[in-house]
């Protein structure tokens, strides 16, 4: 089972280095969007660094779209994703190496957008701990929740619309503890933030197994 998903990890990690799709399009995108929130709101700097969270996890839900929806992409074109389905693998494999691949992805992507949150925001990182489990559990979340849409995106017709009125309510929860957590990582907030990262954890261990139980029928022809 390990080495079924680290294959299909491994495949779409490949297939992203060499297309360079990531680096030439999402991540400009992300930083963009991460300028343009600075430029908006720089008039007065309070409300930028008390919205730094929220500004942040929202750019990466929306760079989530666009990564899941590369990462079946590839799937859709030339009956790649029969293959998949006639290759022996098991479909929770496949959905846990998307899972594994797009995660892989999104952690990339969110170093460089906190070093530049850091630099345009004025943001001072203090709880080290709890803001790299907020991000690791949240962007688990994200690429699990997105894993099983994107899937479903297959299937429908304009799915370059659909998938994110499809995703995005369904990440509102990681939205809002993410955003909680990383508030009192950076000290925005004098609330505690470790019960935040735990419902992260839960939600991310429940995208998790609906996924992987949900993603055989959803791989079968309608």
């Amino acid at each position: 089972m390990i080495r079924d998903v680290l294959l299909v990890a491994r495949k779409d990690l490949r297939l992203e280095w060499r297309s360079r799709v990531g680096v030439g399009q999402v991540l400009p995108f992300a930083l963009l969007c991460v300028l343009l929130f600075a430029f908006a709101l720089d008039v007065d700097r309070g409300v930028l660094q008390e919205a730094t969270s929220g500004l942040f996890w929202v750019v990466v839900l929306f760079a989530t779209v666009l990564v899941v929806q590369r990462a079946f992409a590839i799937e859709a074109d030339d009956g790649v994703l029969d293959a998949l389905r006639l290759s022996g693998l098991a479909p929770s494999a496949v959905y846990l190496g998307k899972v594994v691949a797009i995660t892989v992805e999104l952690l990339a992507l969110e170093v460089v957008l906190w070093l530049a949150v850091a630099v345009l925001y004025d943001t001072t990182l203090r709880g080290w701990g709890l803001l790299a489990a907020t991000v690791v559990l949240a962007t688990l979340g994200a690429a699990a929740a997105g894993a099983t849409y994107g899937v479903v995106g297959l299937r429908l017709r304009g799915a370059e619309t659909l998938l994110p009125l499809l995703l995005l309510p369904l990440l509102a929860p990681v939205l809002i503890g993410a955003t909680s957590a990383s508030d009192v990582a950076l000290g925005r907030s004098a609330g505690p933030g470790w019960p935040w990262a735990a419902m992260l954890g839960i939600f991310s261990g429940v995208y998790l197994l609906l996924g992987s139980v949900l993603f055989r029928p959803l791989m079968e022809d309608p």
